[in-house]
């Protein structure tokens, strides 16, 4: 049942004070009694408002270096004491403890801090102490009290001082002693993290701060919600609510585009490259893209890593997909491409600059390092005594970025930095390499002169037999198995290169 409770008597006390000024004039017109400490007594009373300093009602002033403010019984009583409570209301007025119904309180910037990369000293500074107890205390007696612990929550706060004249009701003062526990937990999480890098604790923390509704996730009948800030990344300017299989494809898409520096263009279909091709020209890569696979690209995902100009957009056009994503677009591409009203279209604005990722499992979480590995030529150990040409080594660099970002086993066909055949999600390394070679005959490419890469080492010296039939004459792999020599010989025999990385790119 919700009950209301007049908001007589608020403690504020923020580090911030952008937008306070509406708020605290707001609460003076209501007749608010208003304690404070340092800067934002000083605030306050800047805007002619009258405020009792927070060392009034409690007898001491700041502290050891303003470590210890709010420290003090008659502050926490004041925010703890049950008002339905007979012997608490005893012992409030036998200590002369005032009630405090709102608490505006926020937090050192303390990942600000560690992110500016301020010495050790410093960024301890910036654990809040104070602050954080109470929030804590606040949002623990919600029934009570109103808790605002940052300033997201300053409009709902400004909104019921002027619609309910500073009346609020439980449900209110429970959603805001949510907010505050979200800030509180995300604030320790941040602080054990920081602790943590070194000493590798065994427990893992996250807080996300942000979320973005779904329609249903991976199938309509289950629920899906996106925690994170997709606005930071990305810009929408066109087309429908953006899906949970549409987010899987994007982080799929803006991770491998990331490997190219040249021009290029991909399609993706269920998190994996059905086309892909880097070329000069911007709309010369996106024909050559769809031509790897124009029958898996319906209803795929293309991004460039280059502005879309009207051209290309013109050709992009004459297909259905669901999400185009580039840097930029030119005024006429965009009115291509909105010509269809479901259509996703995304201006990348920032990379991801998670170094980890995870997974949810069985009752836990699995945590690894991203795989930023990219290999360059310097990487490569030829291991035939063919050794590739310098047209090769290309493209068995382009075709490893393309198997690093599909789902293993994987093996990606290339040819003249073009995707023309790719095996992924396989049982076998030798079912991968069958799909791939039938995926690239059913699209009349030819593999005379092709490159293989594997996103791991050959078991056996199958695979490298079955390729050099189909006309592969060069292969790119990690290498590790105790069948190598088997494979190499092959090569040697029948005048193929094979280079050896050392990395394997497995992705499941």
């Amino acid at each position: 049942m919700s009950t209301p409770k007049k908001i007589k008597s608020a403690l504020i006390s923020v580090y911030y004070k952008d937008g306070l000024d509406e708020i605290v004039k707001t609460l003076d017109q209501e007749g608010v009694k208003i304690y404070s400490t340092g800067g934002t007594q000083t605030f306050i009373e800047k805007l002619g408002i009258k405020v009792t300093p927070v060392e009034e009602l409690t007898g001491y002033p700041s502290i050891l270096g303003g470590r210890v403010k709010t420290l003090h019984p008659k502050v926490f009583g004041g925010i703890l004491g049950r008002r339905d409570d007979k012997e608490h209301q005893e012992q409030m007025n036998e200590y002369e403890i005032p009630d405090i119904d709102l608490v505006i309180v926020d937090l050192y910037p303390f990942e600000a801090t560690v992110a500016s990369g301020a010495d050790h000293s410093s960024v301890i500074e910036k654990i809040d102490i104070g602050g954080i107890a109470l929030i804590r205390a606040a949002a623990k007696n919600y029934n009570d009290v109103v808790i605002v612990p940052s300033v997201q929550q300053y409009p709902r706060l400004l909104e019921i001082l002027k619609t309910g004249k500073g009346v609020t009701t439980l449900e209110e003062r429970r959603w805001f002693a949510t907010a505050a526990f979200a800030v509180s937990s995300g604030y320790d999480s941040a602080i054990y993290n920081y602790f943590n890098k070194e000493d590798n604790f065994p427990a893992s923390r996250q807080a996300i701060n942000g979320n973005m509704s779904l329609r249903y996730g991976e199938n309509p009948h289950q629920k899906g919600v996106f925690y994170g800030d997709f606005n930071q990344l990305f810009e929408q300017l066109h087309g429908k609510e953006i899906s949970y299989n549409n987010l899987l494809d994007i982080d799929a898409a803006a991770a491998l585009i990331d490997d190219f520096d040249d021009t290029t263009i991909a399609i993706l279909k269920h998190n994996n490259a059905c086309g892909l091709a880097s070329r000069d020209d911007l709309t010369k890569a996106w024909i050559d893209a769809l031509a790897g696979d124009p029958l898996s690209a319906f209803g795929g995902i293309i991004i460039s890593n280059r502005e879309i100009d009207a051209a290309t957009a013109e050709e992009m056009n004459k297909i259905f997909f669901e999400v185009v994503i580039a840097p930029a677009y030119s005024e006429e591409a965009l009115k291509i491409l909105k010509q269809k009203k479901n259509r996703i279209i995304l201006i990348q604005k920032a990379k991801t600059n998670s170094s980890t990722t995870s997974r949810s499992l069985l009752n836990g979480v699995l945590i690894q390092d991203r795989d930023l590995k990219t290999e360059t030529p310097a990487d490569l150990k030829t291991v035939t005594t063919t050794t590739p040409s310098s047209a090769e080594i290309e493209d068995l660099l382009f075709a490893n970025k393309i198997v690093k970002h599909s789902k293993s086993n994987a093996i990606v066909l290339a040819k003249n930095k073009q995707l023309v055949g790719s095996g992924v999600g396989q049982t076998s390394r030798v079912d991968a390499l069958k799909h791939a070679i039938s995926k690239a005959a059913s699209f009349n490419f030819s593999l005379d002169g092709a490159v293989m890469a594997s996103d791991a080492f050959f078991p056996f010296a199958d695979s490298v037999e079955i390729a050099h039939k189909a006309g592969i004459t060069s292969v790119i792999q990690p290498g590790g198995s105790v069948r190598d020599k088997d494979t190499i010989d092959y090569c040697n025999q029948n005048n193929l290169s094979m280079v050896f990385t050392g990395n394997r790119h497995f992705k499941h």
